[in-house]
Order: C-alpha cells, then sequence, then structure tokens
C-alpha cells in the first residue's frame, strides 16, 4: 500500500554507479529503527492509555459486590421459594433478586461505570506501516523500488493530560449518581413491598374479625328466633338478619380485597398472581431507635439527596472541564519512509472557537447554581417529609396502643354488658348492635393503626436509606446499603 502524505520524489539515474542519485544506501540506520518502535509503541500505547480518575476502583468495588446477585440471568438465579407463611425478610429477599426494575438499575449503574474508561482514554491514533514498489525507471535495482513505510498519525487532536482526567472525573461522578439512583430503587421497592405486606396482613385481620362477627351474629339471630316463637319481638330478628346481611357482605368484600392484594404482591416477587401467601403468623417489626437516632445523620444518607448531591459534584467538575477548553490540544506526526525520507513533527491546536467555549462555561455555571438550588430546595423538603412521617408513625403506636389496651376491652365489657341486659329484657335490640359495632370498629382501628405503623415506618427507612435495625444493631441487615456519602477525596484512599 502507498501513503498519500509522502509526497513523490523523481530521482535521476547515475550510471556510474547504477543507482538513482539521490537514494541513500538500502540498510536502515539504528535512529530510523529507533524512531520506527518509538512510533509503534507510542501509538499503542496513546491506543489502550485511560487516565482513570481517582475513586474509580472504590466504585467499581461497590458495583461488584452490588452485582452477585444481578449479575447470573434471571433463569439461573436461585428463587427460594416461599413458604405458605413467610416473614418480611423472606418477602424482601426474594423481591431485591426478582423484581426488574431493581435490576434495570444497577444494569445503568454498571454502564454509567463503564464509561469512566471511555471517557478518560485518549482518542484513538493510527499507527501505519506500509509496502510500496516504483516503476518509475528501468535503470532502478530491484530493491531500490521497494519503499518500507511506518509512521503514526493520531485520528484525533490529543489533549492533555488534565483534560482527560476531568473527562474522567466528570464520568465518574454520573457513575457515583447511578449508584445511589440504585440504592433509590432499592429502598423505593422495599417502601412498596413492605407497604403491601403491611396491607397484607390488616386485610387478613379485618377478615378475620369481621368473620369472626359474622359467626356470633348468626348464633344470636338463632337465640332471637327461639325468642320470637315464645313471644319475643319479631321486628328484633329482621333487624338481625339484615346487620348479618351487611357483614357478610363487608366480609365478601375484605375477601375480594385480599385477593387482589395476594395478586399484587406476587407480581412484585416474580410468582404466580393466584399463587398463595399467608402473613398472618408474621411478627411486627420493633422500632426499638429512639427520634434522635432516627433524625440524626437522616438527611445525608437520603437517597434522592445523595443522588443529586453526586450530581452537583459532576457540574462542579465539568464546569472546570468546559474551563479547560482554553487550554489547546497537540496534534503529532511521524513518518518514516524507509530509503526515501523521515518526518517528525507536532502541530498545536489553538482554540479558535471563543464563542462556543464561553457559552459552555457559562452554559455549566448555570447547570451548577440550578442543581445547587435543587439540592438545597430538596434538603428542606425531605426533611419536613422525614419529621412529619415520623410524626405520623409515632402517633400510629400511640393510637394501637390507646386501643388495644384500653378501649378495645372496655368495648368487649360493655358488649357483654348489653347482652345480659337484653336476655334479661332489660336492654332493647338496638341496644346490642350499637355494642357490636363498637367492638367491630374498636378493633379494626387497631388493625388499621398497626398497618399505618408499620407502611410509616417503611417510608422512614427509604427517606433515611437505611433499616431502621441499623440504627441499633451492629450488623446491617440484608437490605441496607448504609454507607454515607462519601467524598471524593476520601473515596481516593480506597484506590491508593
Amino acid at each position: 500500500m502507498s501513503f498519500p502524505s509522502i509526497a513523490p520524489r523523481r530521482h535521476c539515474a547515475d550510471p556510474t554507479l547504477g543507482r538513482p542519485t539521490g537514494l541513500p544506501h538500502r540498510s536502515i540506520g539504528i535512529n530510523a529503527v529507533s524512531l520506527v518502535a518509538t512510533a509503534v509503541l507510542t501509538g499503542a500505547v496513546l491506543n489502550g492509555c485511560a487516565l482513570t480518575p481517582e475513586g474509580t476502583k472504590h466504585e467499581q468495588a461497590k458495583l461488584d459486590e452490588a452485582g452477585r446477585q444481578y449479575e447470573p440471568a434471571f433463569e439461573q438465579r436461585h428463587l427460594r421459594e416461599l413458604p405458605l407463611s413467610p416473614t418480611w425478610r423472606d418477602v424482601l429477599s426474594r423481591a431485591f433478586l426478582a423484581n426488574g426494575d431493581l435490576e434495570a438499575s444497577y444494569f445503568e449503574w454498571k454502564a454509567a461505570v463503564q464509561r469512566i474508561e471511555m471517557a478518560s482514554a485518549y482518542p484513538n491514533s493510527n499507527v501505519q506501516v506500509g509496502y510500496s514498489y516504483m516503476f518509475s525507471s528501468e535503470k532502478m535495482k530491484t530493491f531500490d523500488r521497494q519503499t518500507f513505510a511506518f509512521g503514526f498519525d493520531p485520528s484525533m487532536n490529543l489533549s492533555f493530560p488534565t483534560k482527560v482526567q476531568q473527562k474522567g472525573k466528570v464520568a465518574l461522578d454520573e457513575a457515583r449518581a447511578a449508584g445511589e439512583r440504585f440504592r433509590t430503587a432499592k429502598f423505593d421497592l422495599q417502601r412498596r413491598v413492605l407497604g403491601q405486606w403491611a396491607d397484607l396482613r390488616m386485610l387478613e385481620a379485618k377478615h378475620r374479625v369481621q368473620a369472626e362477627q359474622v359467626a356470633l351474629n348468626r348464633l344470636a339471630i338463632e337465640a332471637i328466633r327461639a325468642k320470637a316463637q315464645v313471644g319475643g319481638v319479631q321486628r328484633d330478628l329482621l333487624r338481625a338478619e339484615a346487620a348479618l346481611r351487611t357483614q357478610e357482605n363487608d366480609l365478601q368484600n375484605t375477601q375480594a380485597e385480599l385477593s387482589a392484594m395476594r395478586a399484587m404482591l406476587n407480581g412484585m416477587l416474580a410468582r404466580d398472581p393466584n399463587a398463595a401467601i399467608d402473613a398472618s403468623h408474621d411478627v411486627p417489626r420493633e422500632v426499638t431507635a429512639t427520634d434522635g437516632q432516627i433524625l440524626a445523620g437522616a438527611i445525608d444518607l437520603n437517597p434522592e439527596i445523595a443522588v443529586l448531591a453526586r450530581q452537583a459534584e459532576g457540574r462542579s467538575d465539568a464546569l472546570e472541564l468546559a474551563r479547560m477548553q482554553w487550554i489547546p490540544d497537540i496534534n503529532p506526526s511521524f513518518m518514516f519512509t524507509g530509503n526515501v525520507s523521515q518526518a517528525l513533527g507536532a502541530t498545536v491546536m489553538l482554540p479558535t472557537t471563543i464563542a462556543e467555549i464561553r457559552g459552555g462555561i457559562r452554559e455549566a455555571e448555570a447547570m451548577l447554581r440550578a442543581g445547587d438550588a435543587m439540592l438545597r430546595q430538596t434538603r428542606s423538603d425531605q426533611a419536613a417529609t422525614l419529621v412529619a412521617t415520623l410524626v405520623a408513625l409515632r402517633n400510629s403506636e400511640r393510637q394501637a396502643a390507646l386501643f388495644e389496651t384500653t378501649l378495645v376491652p372496655l368495648a368487649d365489657r360493655v358488649l357483654v354488658s348489653t347482652r345480659q341486659s337484653y336476655t334479661a329484657g332489660s336492654a332493647m335490640y338496638l341496644d346490642l348492635l350499637e355494642a357490636q359495632g363498637m367492638v367491630l370498629d374498636t378493633k379494626l382501628v387497631v388493625i388499621e393503626a398497626h398497618a399505618a405503623r408499620d407502611k410509616r415506618l417503611a417510608e422512614l427507612e427509604a427517606l433515611m436509606g437505611t433499616d431502621i435495625e441499623t440504627l441499633t444493631a451492629s450488623q446491617p441487615p440484608l437490605a441496607a446499603h448504609t454507607e454515607p456519602m462519601t467524598t471524593a477525596r476520601e473515596e481516593a484512599r480506597h484506590d491508593r
């Protein structure tokens, strides 16, 4: 092949020597060989060289740890079948392995990490090796017709290492933000799964209470019928039967809600929608942490805030990169043609697009300020939401304790007293229905308060970016990613 960049040379034959004049000796000198080797080595090195920023190894290590459960194909993962009466840990563990949205978030994080090396690499360059055979003169000897050529010519301008490194830092910031988005997706999934689990436990408990009330009313109707046959009031029997039909309808509605809730939860767990699942035997989660423990450092661990903080770091580095566009690039070149010519040079590419560079800097400055404003407002909003959620959690606990320890026993005593009075004829049936309704309502309030408390707890964990158990235990639970956001300088220590 020939090289168009090499201008052809014309030579005149020397009859005395039998060689074209102007041609050097056919042997290649040591200096030429060195230049050739340098060209080849330079091209090879620059083609594979990447100035990855400090902190890359640490981010890769975090990715590898998270990827243990997502790298195997879905069909190859060990998705343990749930027992008929699983715990919330069983349900959450399967959800983390089976959920497609969380898996997609992981691979987006992985893609962002892979882009770090791409951004930190020098542009591709070309190392040229060629051979040519000249037919210009019959008097030229065979060897003199042959020319070997070596060259190095970058396909793009070579940036200064600081600019290449800065591009890598921007990519690293984007990868860190993607990692925080994965953590956000993980706790959002945890919030939704545990919320569904709390609703399922509530509906199951509600169904049991309603079924108990229906059974008691059926017994009461039998007693009323016997009383009516001996001269009792027929009106009480009609009221009792109407109340029973209402309760049976409520029971059927709850059963339908149960079926729908199981189907929704099974969908989140990659199970058959009609698969059986029973939450009634699960032990409620305990909250042993104090309000101070919950509030301390919670905002710094908030996943949404962490994402915005990483993005702010990226915008700051992007601004620095925009300012670096004033630094000129270098376009080196080298060509050695065996017995013809040698050339070595470099071109400095001065920036001439002044308006474009200035516009890029101003754009980066504006984006940085926008990110700072979003981060500041999100911190304020999340802090308020955190306090409101904590208040709702404690209020649910208070309400559940009040009804469970005081109002439910009181309603039971009222029902027993009213039933005795009705049997003795000193109370009306309407009084009995009212007492029965009070017992049912108080029990349902307890059930709903427990469910609300469990859902607020899941929301609180999503806001804190950590499991509630990590605040009082030395070992983090299976779902936790509790590492607080670190600075680039701190993460760099892991790479050394």
